[in-house]
């Protein structure tokens, strides 16, 4: 790709941050970083970019249209990545509305931003724009332990607020797309892990409680299934169909490592145990079983047939590679996570789990 201009919403959280240090890192481009710096947003996360002179950070919230009509007018992009989204299952089951208002309506409105921009443009400018919208397997809802995993034309079938709300935003993008004409692509993918993990998300909270010896909760029996994919593959895949991606098409982007929520607690502990070994034995003595939450999906799996075969992505860490590589960073890093860890953290983290018998 030659030297772009490209808006990143979200740029300053876990996955975003990643995208924007990825493209500091390795190509010429600009990068506009828009992020309303909610509690998941950290300038901090951006480590060598922040301060880049390719990095310009724009704290706008998605749902402010005119801030978005600002953005586009001042700093005149190529291209969009959107990720800026409310992205935590739990929160989305205690607080609904503001997942429909930042990753519906604030979808929306960066839609009719980017098409009243690329409107104005000339032809070789709105031909080679793009609208990249990142979303997750999750919109697919869950799959017996014998299904196939999810395809990009698998239908549909969210369960909760959060995957709902991404739901409805992938349908807006494609109708802007067969609507107006909006040049888009769309990428759904698994869960990520990996440095800079806001630490509600269930490895950074193992690692961290396992570290101040408090337990480990797992819902129910731990036998929910995820694909795990790590968040730099991630960022290097959502590169690769922004710049190689067909007009219109969508695009799964899996980690190829299947696992049970309490295989990936074990795997923590075991990882722990070998770089932190704790005085009071294996960390696994703290695993605790709480109550489940309500909709939990059963398992997810993705077939990446198709970034595979025709943009030649596949993942480059195994997931106990890339488990290592996090742990070895929450280890070296804890006084990120003690700032990110605020009074609000907290309070939600009693609020999600306190009920349900994990005292933490």
């Amino acid at each position: 790709m030659s030297r772009k201009r490209i808006v990143i919403t979200g740029g300053a959280g876990f996955i975003g941050s990643a995208v924007v240090r990825q493209f500091i890192r390795e190509t010429d481009n600009v990068v506009i970083n828009v992020d309303a710096l909610t509690y998941a947003g950290n300038p901090e996360s951006l480590a060598e970019a922040r301060d880049h002179p390719r990095h310009v950070f724009e704290q706008v919230d998605i749902r402010n249209r005119a801030e978005l009509e600002r953005v586009f007018r001042d700093n005149k992009p190529d291209a969009v990545m959107h990720l800026a989204a409310e992205s935590h299952v739990d929160r989305s089951i205690e607080g609904p509305a503001v997942f429909v208002e930042t990753n519906v309506a604030g979808t929306q409105n960066l839609l009719e931003a980017s098409r009243a921009y690329w409107a104005e443009q000339d032809a070789e400018k709105r031909d080679n724009f793009r609208f990249h919208h990142v979303s997750t397997d999750e919109v697919y809802g869950d799959l017996d332990p014998d299904d196939p995993p999810f395809t990009e034309d698998t239908p549909y079938a969210p369960s909760s607020p959060y995957s709902a709300s991404k739901a409805a935003s992938d349908h807006l993008v494609r109708a802007w797309h067969r609507t107006y004409g909006l040049p888009v692509v769309l990428t759904n993918c698994s869960n990520n892990y990996g440095p800079y993990q806001f630490p509600e998300k269930l490895i950074p909270l193992m690692i961290l409680n396992a570290l101040e010896g408090k337990p480990l909760p797992v819902y129910g029996q731990g036998d929910n299934v995820r694909d795990w994919l790590y968040v730099e593959d991630h960022a290097y895949a959502l590169r690769h169909v922004l710049e190689k991606g067909v007009d219109g098409r969508t695009y799964n982007i899996g980690g190829r490592s299947e696992r049970t929520n309490l295989e990936v607690v074990r795997a923590v502990c075991a990882t722990l145990d070998r770089a932190a070994p704790d005085s009071e034995g294996a960390y696994e003595r703290l695993i605790q079983f709480v109550e489940d939450r309500p909709g939990h999906d059963r398992r997810y799996a993705i077939d990446d047939s198709r970034i595979s075969d025709e943009l030649s992505w596949q993942p480059r860490e195994r997931f106990d590679t890339g488990l290592e590589k996090t742990v070895r960073w929450y280890l070296e890093n804890q006084a990120w996570t003690e700032r990110v860890r605020t009074g609000a953290y907290r309070e939600w983290i009693e609020t999600n789990y306190g009920h349900r018998g994990a005292l933490i």
